[in-house]
C-alpha cells in the first residue's frame, strides 16, 4: 500500500502473505504481475511458485532493495518504473499489494489486458465500492465499470495491524476475474462516459442527470432524445439502477443518434 508516491506502508504478516499467494493458485507455468513489489515480501513467495514474477516498483530506493534480494533469483523481472505509464509485458496473472493512490487507474489498465485472475489487494472503502449492489451506498461508478469487465468479490479483510508502518484504514483483497460483458454495449466509450456522468449527478434523477451533464455526453437534440427513452428508468437515479438499465439506456441513446444522423443524411 502506498499513500503518495513514496509512502510505503508493507504487508509484514506472514499469514496474510501466505493466504494472498495461496489465493492466486499459482501452477509452475504461471507468469505473475506484482505491482508495488515494496521490499518483496510478495515478490518472494509468488517466485517459488510461479514460472516467473515481473515485479514493477517506482521508489528508487526499494527498487535497490529489490535488486540486492532478487538479482541471483532467475525468475523474477526487476522493471523500475511507473506502473500507469510502463508497457506490461505478457502475464496471465496479476497479484499485488496495489498503490491505494492509483487504484482506480490501474485496475483499468489492468482490465484493458488479457489475464486469468487478478488477487488484488486494495483500501477496503475501495473493494467495498467494486462489490456493491444497486440501492446501497457504495454503488457507483467504479461498480458498473467493474461489472462490464470482470467478476469482482471480497476475498478477506486485512486490518491495518498487517503492515508497517500501520496505516491509517484497513484493507481488503479482491478476486477479480476478467470475463466477456454479461450485457450489450453498442459503444463502450459512450458507455463510459455515460457512467461517468449520470454518476457524478447521483442524487439527481436520471433525466436531469442526462441534461446537466450534457457537454460531456454530446448528445444532439437531447431533448427529443429524452423524451424517446423509457420514463420508469429516467424516473429513478443512477445508484437506483444496474448496471444492465444503464448499458439499456446508453444503447438506445446510440440508437437515436445513429437515427437522427441517418435521417439527416438521407435530407441532404
Amino acid at each position: 500500500m502506498k499513500g503518495g508516491t513514496f509512502d510505503q506502508h508493507f504487508l509484514i504478516d506472514s499469514g496474510y502473505l501466505d493466504r494472498i499467494v495461496a489465493a492466486a493458485d499459482l501452477r509452475p507455468e504461471d507468469v505473475v504481475l506484482e505491482i508495488g513489489a515494496g521490499v518483496g515480501n510478495l515478490t518472494e513467495r509468488l517466485a517459488r511458485k510461479a514460472k516467473k514474477v515481473i515485479a514493477i516498483e517506482l521508489d528508487p530506493a526499494l527498487i535497490r532493495v529489490l535488486h540486492d534480494r532478487f538479482d541471483e533469483v532467475e525468475n523474477i523481472e526487476i522493471i523500475a518504473g511507473d506502473a500507469l505509464k510502463v508497457d506490461f509485458p505478457e502475464f496471465n496473472k496479476v497479484v499485488s499489494n496495489l498503490p491505494y493512490s492509483i487504484s482506480s487507474e490501474i485496475t483499468f489498465k489492468l482490465l484493458r489486458h488479457k489475464f486469468k485472475l487478478g488477487i488484488l489487494m486494495y483500501q477496503y472503502e475501495f473493494a467495498a465500492r467494486m462489490v456493491s449492489l444497486p440501492n446501497s451506498k457504495d454503488y457507483s461508478r467504479l461498480t458498473v465499470d467493474t461489472c462490464y469487465f470482470a467478476d469482482a468479490s471480497i476475498l478477506m479483510k486485512v486490518p491495518k495491524t498487517a503492515f508497517q508502518p500501520v496505516p491509517e484504514v484497513d484493507s481488503a483483497v479482491v478476486k477479480l476475474v476478467p470475463r466477456p460483458a454479461p450485457f450489450e454495449i453498442k459503444d463502450q466509450v459512450f458507455f463510459m462516459d455515460f457512467v461517468a456522468a449520470v454518476f457524478s449527478q447521483r442524487r439527481k434523477k436520471l433525466k436531469n442527470a442526462i441534461l446537466n451533464t450534457n457537454h460531456m455526453l454530446k448528445i444532439p437534440d437531447i431533448k427529443e432524445v429524452i423524451a424517446q427513452l423509457p420514463a420508469d428508468l429516467l424516473s429513478k437515479r443512477a445508484e437506483n439502477l444496474s448496471p444492465e438499465e444503464l448499458a439499456q439506456v446508453a444503447n438506445q441513446i446510440i440508437d437515436l443518434k445513429k437515427s437522427d444522423l441517418a435521417k439527416e443524411t438521407e435530407g441532404k
